[in-house]
């Protein structure tokens, strides 16, 4: 309806209104002097002779007449009541509008009466916004805030016209609290129809500024503030005084120079949000939503170390301003600051109890800190020049130490006593590491090699070359079995500790690789490099993860938390970031086959998910977006089972039509197709050196292939029905099968002999598939659930119900945290591996990527002229950086979902708190 049109209408609706209000008065008036007329029929009666016949025949006459005239007057009223009833019965079950309808109305609304209706509402202290507009309070007011000077026929119609839609918008799902999860597409929609509606956009912000009055419209004003930070639209300078935003996302909102004093934030993602200038008085902000982590800043140079203590709490750092730094992880503050080196400090290293930090500098000496006194312990001389790299030993009672004078010692932390390996490299000694078990030290050099020394004889058991430069870094796995290398060739190299072969190159960096770490569980290996990037790799598979970018310098030094959450690095822009490695990954349910999805495989990055479907086809999503990549054609049938090659590029798919395909994962173009099985090829599995695919089909068998050759090497025979799933443990030792007949077996591939048989499903074993660290074993059934089992004992962990069908497929992602489940109630589903519990929908929820925003001119602002007012907040990886750059805070409550108080993150981006004496001065 067009709004013209809706103002005719609210003329038409006031006029009949008033002639409603007009015969009910006319109606009260004649019922009111019938009944004084009735009264006085009585007392007639009463009066009259009966014996004169004249009046006799009167009363006859009133009788008749009474009669006639009043029973119709009272047939006529209760058939226009019944009329009446029947037309607000027919209003009542009109369809309800859609969102976009309902903002419609607002297209033509003076911008001005938004906020006069605000103004009132708080100086009448209204808290029932509904009740403050209707016809009779709306006029009263508007004329004592007008000095008597009454509206226009035409104010008063968008007065109404407001007030029609806030009382649609009451009952509407847009006011409920779940909105913003159940209804994100339409969301989405509704953003591209009113995108460049200013009056839409007034409105919705007329809706946030409500909530500081109306606790009823706290949900659809929250929702509307998240409306408009995906619009991009500039809420710099804006009054937000009281708003009360709960359950919402606010990533990477513009709230430069705004007021938010007194405003109530609980449960809000603020990620990225852009407070530079703002007013922060007195605000409770809660449960609040962050991706990004503490940067701590107090070097006044180059980073050149950092690393955690033993139990996370504590981050020590290590600078060329010659200071070593403590800092409380949890809340970002400065715990202490050790002075004692004479030179840069160029590595920092925590005992393995915590009770230690040792350092090495450029003034060619070693220091041993006592934690908790902060006094130092001893001074260790002996190196001739800088002490580049430090390592304790696993048990904390030796110090290896690296040095520019070509030499590796190990110190005797209880007596400093020394033991040295001269002339160990013929260049500097840049990195130092000792294996998980004590028993080895890996160093890096200038000469660009890495060696293996025996750490009881002292001699070498291994020298590695491949790298083209000086090795800045080594870093061995948690299981001791590959260290990593980091150089200035650009370079990662992953090697086999006991053949002392390189097992995999990883490029990627455009400078030198300053420093590696591997995660407590080795599954993640961290890079930093002069490039400015820190990168993360999945260590099975030897794929870039992901990539980080936020340092204005190089990064000099990166190490990940013993509980593998956070990474910290140290870099020449003389900050430390800590990054949350995890966060931001988004979840979804992903729509588009045709029929039922029967299996469902992450690509080694974990970017790429493939899923088969009956309907024949293969689809290929991406991760980070939810959105379809590409759609793989070929099978004449449906697709039964998918699987990626360890190394990414391969894609192997089992078809009813009997055969296996091999496509190239980034053209979608089919390499070769295997024949052999005589019914559905039901399941397919690469092992995980790539060499073999396992397959497993209607005719009862299990086939092994020659990745690369196509040949048939072996056949499995044991299942009494067709074998559903097949799936390679880590190790590439065991095979798992689910199958028809309920059960999942273990194959012991070297000598292709049965080695368990795991029973508990009710119905046939669709899916099984291994975690990454072959620790659990996953499967999903025709009986609807999904089942995860001790790999090693044998023994059901759990049950996950959700699925409303028989789950076809499942399969972890590479890093163990995820499990997803394709099923033949046609939805993916994403579980938290390591809680059992469903992901809800609002996980999924990433599709505003901030790119870059500019405010526009800031003016007639008491706060500080000078605030910077464009700037550019890069997202990699969906990590995002708060801007609060002399935000203005007194007081308040500023705490995250983990309890975590975030003045101090706050403070540290450049925000100024004051004390209230100082705002009463």
């Amino acid at each position: 309806m067009q709004l013209d049109q809706k103002f005719k209408v609210i003329q038409k609706r006031m006029t009949f209104k008033s002639m409603v209000s007009q015969t009910q008065i006319m109606l009260k008036t004649i019922w009111d002097n019938l009944s004084e007329s009735i009264n006085q029929i009585f007392d007639w009666i009463e009066k009259v002779d009966a014996e004169k016949i004249e009046y006799m025949m009167k009363m006859e006459k009133m009788k008749n007449w009474w009669e006639i005239e009043i029973k119709s007057f009272i047939e006529k009223s209760n058939e226009g009541i019944k009329q009446i009833q029947q037309f607000i019965k027919e209003l009542a079950h009109e369809p309800k509008k859609d969102l976009p309808e309902i903002l419609a109305q607002v297209k033509n609304i003076e911008i001005s009466i938004f906020s006069r209706i605000i103004e009132m509402c708080k100086k009448e202290k209204i808290s029932n916004s509904l009740g403050f507009l209707s016809e009779y309070n709306t006029q009263k007011l508007f004329e004592q805030q007008s000095n008597q000077v009454k509206y226009s026929n035409d104010s008063l119609n968008q007065i109404e016209v407001i007030s029609e839609i806030l009382k649609t918008i009451h009952e509407h799902e847009f006011n409920n609290k779940d909105y913003f999860k159940e209804y994100y597409l339409q969301t989405i929609d509704l953003i591209k129809k009113i995108f460049d509606e200013q009056n839409i956009i007034n409105f919705l912000i007329f809706l946030v500024n409500l909530t500081a009055i109306d606790n009823t419209f706290i949900q659809s004003g929250s929702i509307s503030l998240n409306i408009l930070v995906k619009m991009k639209v500039d809420l710099s300078n804006k009054c937000f005084e009281n708003i009360k935003i709960q359950n919402t996302s606010l990533i990477g909102g513009n709230f430069v120079k705004c007021n938010l004093s007194r405003s109530e934030f609980n449960n809000v993602d603020i990620s990225g949000i852009n407070l530079n200038g703002a007013l922060l008085f007195d605000c409770k902000w809660k449960n609040l939503k962050i991706q990004e982590l503490n940067e701590f800043n107090g070097h006044t140079c180059t980073v050149r170390s950092v690393c955690f203590s033993p139990d996370g709490t504590t981050l020590a750092s290590g600078s060329e301003d010659k200071s070593i730094r403590l800092w409380d992880v949890r809340t970002g503050e400065q715990k202490d600051k050790l002075d004692g080196h004479s030179d840069y400090v160029r590595s920092v290293c925590f005992s393995p109890d915590g009770t230690i930090l040792a350092s090495g500098s450029e003034d060619r000496s070693i220091y041993l800190w006592n934690i908790k006194t902060r006094e130092q312990i001893v001074k260790l001389d002996g190196h001739t020049n800088f002490v580049q790299s430090l390592c304790f030993s696993p048990d904390g009672t030796t110090l290896a130490s690296g040095s520019y004078d070509k030499s590796i010692r190990l110190w005797d932390v209880k007596t400093g006593k020394q033991q040295t390996i001269e002339d160990c490299h013929t260049h500097y000694v840049l990195s130092v590491c000792f294996s998980p078990d004590g028993s080895t030290l890996a160093s890096g050099s200038y000469d660009k090699s890495i060696r293996l020394w025996d750490v009881k004889t002292r001699q070498e058991k291994a020298k590695l070359d491949g790298h083209s430069n000086s090795v800045w870094s080594v870093c061995f796995s948690p299981d001791g079995t590959s260290l990593a290398s980091g150089s200035v060739d650009n370079s990662i190299r992953l090697w086999d500790v006991k053949t002392g072969q390189q097992k995999a190159k990883l490029d990627g960096h455009t400078s030198g690789v300053l420093s590696v770490c591997f995660a407590c569980d080795g599954t993640t290996l961290a890079s930093g490099s002069s490039d400015k990037t820190i990168r993360l790799w999945d260590a099975k598979t030897e794929q870039q993860k992901e990539k980080m970018k936020g340092h204005g310098g190089g990064v000099k030094s990166v190490c990940i938390s013993p509980d593998g959450t956070v990474l910290a690095s140290g870099s020449e822009d003389k900050s430390i970031c800590l990054w949350n490695i995890k966060t931001g990954q988004q979840k979804f349910q992903l729509d588009g086959h045709k029929s039922d999805v029967l299996s469902v495989c992450f690509s080694s990055d974990g970017s790429t998910l493939a899923s088969g479907s009956y309907d024949k086809s293969i689809r290929l999503w991406d991760i980070n977006t939810g959105q379809q990549k590409a759609k793989l054609d070929g099978h004449t049938s449906g697709v039964l089972s998918v699987c990626f090659a360890c190394d990414g590029t391969t894609l192997a798919s089992g078809s009813q039509d009997k055969s296996i395909c091999l496509w190239d994962a980034k053209t979608g173009l089919q390499k070769v197709k295997l024949d052999g099985h005589n019914s559905s090829v039901l399941s397919i599995c690469f092992s995980p050196d790539g060499t073999t695919l396992a397959s497993g089909s209607y005719d009862n068998s299990i086939r092994l292939w020659d990745a690369n050759s196509g040949q048939q090497k072996a056949k499995l025979e044991g299942h009494t029905n067709g074998v559903l799933s097949v799936c390679f443990s880590l190790d590439g030792t065991t095979l798992a099968s689910g199958s028809y007949d309920k059960s999942i077996r273990l194959w012991d591939i070297n000598t292709g002999q049965q080695k368990a048989q795991l029973d508990g499903h009710t119905g046939g074993v669709l899916s099984v598939c291994f975690s990454p660290d072959g620790a659990n074993l996953a499967s999903g059934s025709y009986d609807k659930s999904i089942r995860l089992w001790d790999a090693k004992k044998g023994q059901q962990k759990t049950n996950l119900d959700g699925h409303t069908h028989q789950v076809q497929s499942v399969c972890f992602s590479p890093d163990g945290m995820i499990l997803a489940s394709g099923s033949q109630d046609k939805s993916i589903r994403l579980w938290n591996a390591k809680t059992d519990l469903k992901i809800e929908p609002q996980n999924k929820f990433y599709e505003d990527v901030l790119k870059s925003f500019q405010s526009s001119v800031i003016q007639n602002n008491p706060l500080q002229d000078d605030v910077q007012p464009n700037y550019f907040i890069l997202l990699i990886s969906q990590e995002i950086i708060l801007q609060a750059q002399r935000t203005i805070i007194l007081n308040g409550e500023f705490v995250n979902y983990q309890g975590i108080d975030l003045r101090s993150l706050l403070k540290c981006k450049g925000s100024i708190f004051f004390e209230s004496q100082q705002i009463n001065q």
